[in-house]
């Protein structure tokens, strides 16, 4: 595992993580050393912490917290690569750091923290004007506010987003890895029109045992995640390109400029435009939005 601090304040510290395991080395024991809300960009990982266990894909959010074991492992990809924001004692204690939300082990992907994340890796990349200081007290915020069970901005609770039983003993090994590699196809072929039963066929299942399986094992539906993915790609796009938004809208797979106005206001908490000025540096919309999801 590579590991480069790219940030390093006394209110919040970023490390940048590539790793270098290959498709099923084996997995040996780490400790988390601060408390942390890791993004995955790229790739897959299972992690296991106690007696739990979670197949990560782009779009997750690892939770760490300090003195915990954990085990990474590499059975079905290889090549991961996640954003790391651990923030300062300040702001641990204002969250509590004995707070449940440092027990989640891990968040699924979700919009409103999966568009933070490839914001902050816009900034990590120089192709943004926004600090990674502002985006990491930025998905914080909306950490806390998501992982404590509030209403998210789409309406949904995020206690009921995070899966429970995620890589449960139950579901095999062949079967996980059915599940993340259909997550990769689906993130790689995501501009593309791609429905239940084109997914299903990857797997080699049945649509209803398909669904099912990875529901269970990534804690979204495939559909969910093919809107996740689409999201993910326009938040970068915004961050670093200077098209038109319709053009973004149409190349990430939307079909419908409204459609995907509408979809990315209620992940961002902000429109395109707006999202896209706060990534060009406008810290009134950033401020406006830390003051309501620290508030939240």
């Amino acid at each position: 595992m590579a590991a480069t601090t790219v940030l390093a304040r006394a209110s919040l510290s970023v490390v940048d993580y590539r790793c270098t395991a290959q498709r099923g080395d084996p997995g040996f024991v780490e400790i988390h050393s601060a408390h942390s809300i890791a993004y995955v960009r790229a790739g897959s990982f299972g992690y296991r912490v106690g007696s739990r266990s979670y197949e990560l894909v782009a779009g997750s959010v690892l939770v760490g917290r300090p003195g915990t074991e954990y085990r990474c492992t590499h059975d079905h990809a290889h090549g991961d690569r996640c954003l790391s924001f651990q923030p300062g004692p300040a702001l641990i204690d204002a969250i509590g750091p004995r707070s449940p939300l440092w027990e989640r082990g891990c968040i699924p992907p979700v919009p409103e923290l999966m568009v933070l994340g490839e914001l902050g890796q816009a900034a990590l990349d120089g192709r943004s004007d926004v600090g990674l200081d502002e985006v990491g007290l930025w998905i914080t915020a909306r950490f806390t506010e998501l992982a404590a069970g509030h209403t998210t901005s789409s309406g949904s609770s995020a206690s009921r987003s995070t899966p429970g039983s995620l890589g449960s003993p139950r579901i095999a090994a062949r079967d996980r890895g059915r599940a993340v590699q259909v997550a990769l196809w689906i993130d790689e072929h995501a501009h593309e029109p791609i429905d239940l039963e084109a997914a299903a066929q990857q797997a080699g299942l049945s649509e209803f045992h398909f669904l099912r399986l990875f529901t269970a094992v990534l804690g979204v539906t495939p559909k969910q995640y093919l809107i996740r993915a689409r999201l993910r790609r326009a938040a970068r796009l915004l961050a670093e390109d200077n098209r038109p938004i319709t053009d973004i809208a149409f190349d990430v797979g939307f079909g419908d400029l409204s459609n995907f106005v509408r979809t990315f206001h209620r992940a961002a908490g902000v429109s395109p435009r707006r999202f896209r000025q706060a990534s060009r540096g406008d810290r009134k919309i950033l401020q406006d939005r830390l003051t309501r999801g620290l508030a939240g």
